[in-house]
């Protein structure tokens, strides 16, 4: 029997399930307060389940996989939420800038938040009588594609040229699908995989839905910014979190390569002040740093932690509170469960 005093949690599962594992275990760890179900957004009972299970907040995982469920996932989130008044964590609007560079890029112009200049082009014609005007190199970007795998640099305009025909051709614009070979601990991975072989075939099947999920009918040109690192600046809840990106190669993104200097306050001031405006209470901002101020380069309501903390702080593994208007480092291992455990929490603060 379900006690009163527990908390109904419907988690939202997208077209791979075990993408929700993390949630399942924040849950399994409090299971003296909440009592959860999965429902796979995917199938055609999506809205009778979920009301069925009578939620009192969702939790959000949205698939940053294909085109088609990406859209899926954001159209059916948003009936749930905008229709028939669930709540949800990471939040509806947080889902809908998540792995969709095109809506992001006329979010951040819409809002006047400072970012990189970014054009989208639906004319291959137009695309190329841009690039008489185009500073070079610019970075050409696939709309869905977590840790760069969607993001090309073009260094000249022929390469550009040939990078928008082939864009609007069957080809398509160039996306990795599959696994990065530039990304560190191979070897490692690939144990994990040996070990586990139940995990090669899930992972086979995201290699191929990413090779056929091609791009062609838009392209996404995005000035380049010069820099040797990104600040990754994470808040959940009330904490925050920071640290460096490292560049490999021309690209920080999908490197893990990670510096953990102190971050500077004031970068933990501009992330602070966007989430507060939106509302947003679960988010890694990755911004570069420049001689006219930061820029928003990524804002994602899910990401990857590959390494048990996300700041460190002289060493010292914890995180950022906002007190008094004064920032309070408190030491600890707020981290665990890739944070999945510290954001159940704020879902639950948030009812």
């Amino acid at each position: 029997m379900v006690k009163k005093d527990r908390t109904k949690i419907t988690i939202i599962a997208n077209e791979n399930p075990s993408e929700v594992d993390r949630w399942i275990a924040a849950c399994h760890k409090m299971n003296d307060k909440v009592d959860f179900q999965v429902v796979n957004i995917t199938r055609n009972n999506w809205l009778e389940e979920t009301v069925m299970s009578k939620p009192q907040i969702l939790l959000t995982k949205p698939g940053g996989l294909t085109a088609p469920f990406k859209q899926l996932y954001d159209e059916r989130l948003t009936i749930l939420v905008k229709d028939l008044g669930y709540l949800c964590f990471p939040s509806l609007d947080e889902v809908l800038i998540y792995e969709n560079k095109r809506y992001f890029s006329y979010w951040l112009k819409a809002n006047k938040i400072p970012h990189p200049k970014t054009d989208v082009f639906y004319f291959k014609e137009e695309a190329i009588d841009f690039l008489t005007r185009a500073v070079f190199p610019i970075v050409g970007k696939t709309n869905i594609g977590a840790s760069g795998s969607g993001v090309r640099v073009l260094h000249n305009r022929k390469e550009a040229v040939v990078y928008i025909h082939n864009t609007f051709s069957f080809k398509g614009a160039a996306k990795r699908s599959g696994p990065n070979l530039k990304k560190g601990g191979l070897f490692r991975r690939g144990v994990r995989y040996l070990i586990n072989p139940s995990k090669i075939a899930g992972k086979l099947k995201v290699y191929k839905s990413r090779s056929a999920d091609v791009q062609n009918s838009f392209v996404v040109l995005q000035e380049y910014i010069q820099h040797e690192f990104e600040w990754r600046v994470v808040r959940i809840g009330e904490s925050f979190f920071a640290h460096k990106k490292l560049k490999m190669g021309e690209k920080t993104s999908g490197s893990l390569l990670k510096n953990y200097d102190n971050p500077p306050l004031s970068i933990l001031d501009f992330v602070k002040e966007i989430t507060d405006r939106f509302g947003f209470v679960s988010q890694a901002v990755d911004i570069f740093e420049t001689e006219q101020g930061y820029l928003v380069n990524e804002m994602q309501c899910i990401f990857g932690q590959s390494d048990p903390y996300q700041m460190l702080v002289d060493g010292v593994p914890g995180r950022y509170t906002h007190q008094n208007n004064n920032w309070v480092f408190e030491a600890g291992d707020f981290n665990t469960n890739e944070s999945y455990d510290l954001r159940l929490s704020a879902a639950l603060e948030l009812l």
